[in-house]
Parts: C-alpha cells; structure tokens; sequence
C-alpha cells in the first residue's frame, strides 16, 4: 500500500484520530450521495437505492472485518459481537452490545451522528428502518448464516432518549439463506 512507512511512523494518537476522521468522512460522502439521490429522484427511490447499497456494503465490510481480525466464519453471536465493534459506525457513533441469553444478543445505537445531527437542525429522524434492516441483517448474515436479525425500534418508529435504533440477533439452527432475510413485510417498511 502506497505511503505505509508513513503511517508506520505516525503516534497512535494521530493514526486512532485518522480512523476517526475516516469514518467521519465515509459518513459524509454517504449523506451527500443520498441528498443528491433524494432531490433528484426522490425520497423513495433514494431509501430503496440505499438499502441496495447497504446490502453490498455491509457484507463486504463484515468480510474485511473478519479476515482483519481473524474471526471464523459461522461464529455465532460472539463472532457478531466482536465483529460490530470494528465496523467504521463504531468509530463514530456510541453504541452498546449486551447478551439477552445465549441465543440473543441486542445492540442499540444510543448516539448517532446522523440523527443527532438532525435533531440539532430541528429536524425529525432520518427514516432509517428499511436500510438500517438489510444493513443489519446482511452484516449479522455475512458473519454467521444463522442469525436472524429483528428491529426493535429504528426510525420512523418512536424510540426512547436512550437509543436511536436497537436490534435483535438471534442464533438459529438452521442456515437463513439471503434470500429469505428481509421478509414478506420488508416493502411496507420502505413506505414507512
């Protein structure tokens, strides 16, 4: 990779900053691409342009994670918990993970740039649900193919002061194939 020694010889301080900054700007490019979409194409076709991105993105991120840290496919829910706290949200974004019971694993999103943001400018949610739902079930997928991810609460759902979206992942038995990840009730969520 080009201008490694560079970095190799940097003070982790910096190079912790740097990944913060990083992150800060993958999430600025993101909302500028979706406000782009949205004006021009509306705010439907934005959220559905969205999810897809989400569905590709994510699993290529939980991919790299995975070979970065060394987590073994088909991990389980701690696979997932380990893997959630390296993705670039993480960097950003105060989040916390915690076990319901051996099968169950619940994380909350309790301070989001994006929602915060919003809430500075007046603003009401972002409606995340449909997006956030296939970026959380394909990441959890991606790890193990036998967490079923379910939203708790995710924008336009009301949601307490204490988190912006929470999800549940729960270990199966069985393999939940990627075509069957969504759900039936998927579409109405976009129209939310």
């Amino acid at each position: 990779m080009p201008e490694r020694e560079s970095l190799l010889s940097l003070d982790k301080e910096i190079l912790i900053d740097m990944l913060e900054d990083q992150a800060k700007n993958w999430l600025a490019h993101d909302g500028l691409w979706f406000q782009k979409v949205e004006r021009r194409f509306g705010i439907q076709t934005a959220i559905e342009l969205d999810k897809e991105a989400w569905i590709e993105f994510t699993q290529l991120e939980a991919r790299r994670i995975m070979k970065r840290h060394g987590i073994k496919p088909g991990g389980g829910l701690e696979a997932l918990r380990v893997a959630l706290g390296f993705r670039l949200y993480a960097r950003i974004n105060e989040q916390s993970i915690h076990y319901i019971d051996e099968r169950n694993l619940r994380f909350e999103m309790n301070e989001c740039r994006v929602q915060t943001a919003r809430k500075r400018k007046g603003l009401a949610d972002f409606p995340c649900k449909g997006p956030g739902l296939a970026e959380y079930a394909y990441f959890a997928n991606t790890i193990d193919p036998r967490i079923r991810t379910r939203v708790i609460a995710c924008p336009p759902d009301p949601h307490p002061d204490s988190y912006y979206c929470a999800w549940q992942f729960t270990l199966e038995d069985d393999v939940v194939p990627q075509d069957q990840l969504l759900g039936e009730g998927y579409q109405n969520l976009l129209l939310e």
